[in-house]
């Protein structure tokens, strides 16, 4: 259609219908060679989260390397270093238990007595001996349960950060993929949006287009660079606390495998408290901190039982028998034994069983403060679940399909010459809203219920053996707000 026979149709109609109608074409004409986003909205019997924007245009390149999320994980378990401290710590635990149950060590020496430098072979005596403590009353074993108990803590601190390490990877993950999606959408947008910004351009140089129009469309095609910068820039920063989190610096973007909108797990609440109260590793520590209390006491206890001393010696005495008699004898060899056991008179250890009883009330608290403090945890996060899942639900049911209908009416009724081109694009800047905003309800959705699932473990770098509820690395979700 040439621009002569628009300009004979528009004179059919008012001067400013005929300029909107010729925008309306030449953008149209314009328009139609850039490819329209579509959603396609999932059947009754599908899953909650079939919706998915299938945009017709060219994808960017794929890149060489894709990578699932189980790669991810296994890089993890295999570097970050965080787990091998954890498994340091319990090889070390159980060097402590070793060390606990060992005898004391002998001590072997000499003894010299009337040593008279003037007749030293006259009357010296001289004595090898050999000494030893034996503890009594099973203080080696009760040591020895003492750190065996902080053995099985030290286990159960490697097990938790397993856990936080996979849950570092696993809500990064799903950040990342969202991030990959987001991009996907803002880079559509923004060139749709220097489309029209082309058209709208050529209708200036011909005189069918104001400048006020030029600025408007040239106004939203900065928008979209902008929010598609933004969009890159976050997938940037989600790739980098994901490198640092498998222990890989290096480790380059690539292309993420996997479906956000699919196979959203359907939490139930009782469910899950009652097996985080129960097989929380941080649960499960702070109950080995009773056993270890108790096992505490039981040594203090054993204290108050003395340990035996035992010395044993031969030596030779080169003193006379009977230095009146002439040609006496020297006494010659002698033997040396002594036992002995420590009275307990004062000191029956009543401090120390005092303090270790004391010991054993904050550890039992320090239960009851855990389960309470993972019942706080649980709630707010459960509540985030749930407003994120009622969200995506929403949006895939409700929002996404009218910005759909919205969009796709304004543009054929544009493509009618019934609509403005400006209420085209407000449309579409409003689908690819809702659309980021849908994408963002999925990656809360599934960060919430990977720390659900996950004993509400994060801080995929903390060191290990602080058990703290809060991560102050870029894994643990709540420190981005």
């Amino acid at each position: 259609m040439s621009f002569d026979s628009l300009q004979r149709g528009a004179c059919l109609i008012t001067k400013p219908a005929c300029f909107c109608a010729l925008l309306f074409i030449f953008s149209f004409l314009s328009f139609a060679q850039t490819p329209v986003p579509t959603f396609t909205t999932s059947q009754p019997n599908q899953s909650l989260t079939q919706t998915s924007l299938q945009v017709t245009a060219a994808q960017p390149t794929t890149p060489a390397t894709v990578l699932r999320l189980e790669d991810l994980e296994q890089m993890a378990l295999k570097s970050n270093p965080t787990l091998a401290q954890a498994e340091a710590s319990i090889r070390a635990a159980e060097g402590r238990r070793v060390q606990a149950g060992l005898m004391p060590n002998p001590i072997v020496g000499y003894a010299g007595e009337e040593l008279a430098f003037r007749a030293i072979g006259e009357k010296s005596e001289h004595l090898g001996f050999i000494e030893q403590t034996i503890p009594l009353g099973g203080k080696l074993r009760k040591s020895r349960a003492i750190v065996a108990q902080e053995k099985l803590q030290s286990e159960q601190e490697a097990t938790a950060q397993r856990q936080r390490i996979l849950n570092g990877v696993r809500m990064l993950f799903y950040r990342a993929l969202g991030a990959q999606q987001l991009v996907e959408v803002r880079t559509e947008l923004a060139k749709l949006a220097r489309d029209a910004v082309k058209v709208t351009g050529e209708l200036f140089n011909v005189g069918q287009a104001d400048r006020p129009d030029v600025a408007q469309i040239r106004i939203e095609a900065e928008r979209a660079d902008l929010d598609l910068i933004m969009a890159e820039n976050e997938q940037a920063q989600v790739w980098l606390e994901l490198a640092a989190v498998v222990g890989n610096p290096s480790l380059k973007p690539a292309r993420l495998v996997g479906e956000l909108e699919k196979n959203l797990p359907v939490l139930e609440q009782q469910s899950l408290l009652q097996q985080l109260l129960s097989s929380s590793p941080e649960i499960k520590r702070a109950q080995t901190g009773v056993e270890r209390a108790r096992a505490v006491i039981s040594r203090a206890k054993a204290e108050v039982t003395p340990d035996l001393f035992l010395r044993g010696g031969f030596g030779y005495n080169r003193e006379l028998l009977e230095k009146e008699i002439p040609n006496a004898r020297r006494t010659g060899p002698e033997a040396q034994v002594e036992v002995g056991l420590r009275i307990p008179l004062w000191n029956r250890n009543q401090g120390g069983i005092a303090a270790a009883t004391a010991e054993l009330d904050i550890a039992e608290r320090e239960v009851q403060r855990v389960e309470l403090l993972l019942r706080t945890r649980f709630a707010a996060v459960y509540r985030s679940y749930l407003n994120a899942l009622r969200v995506a639900s929403q949006y895939e049911k409700q929002i996404v399909p009218q910005a759909q209908s919205a969009y796709d009416t304004y543009l054929k009724n544009f493509r009618g010459m019934a609509a403005a081109y400006p209420q085209v694009l407000i449309a579409q800047r409003t689908l690819f809203q809702v659309r980021a905003d849908y994408v963002t309800a999925l990656i809360n959705t599934w960060q919430s219920a990977v720390l659900l699932q996950g004993y509400l473990l994060n801080g995929a770098l903390d060191a290990p053996g602080g058990m703290t509820m809060e991560g102050g690395n870029p894994a643990n979700a709540d420190d981005r707000e």
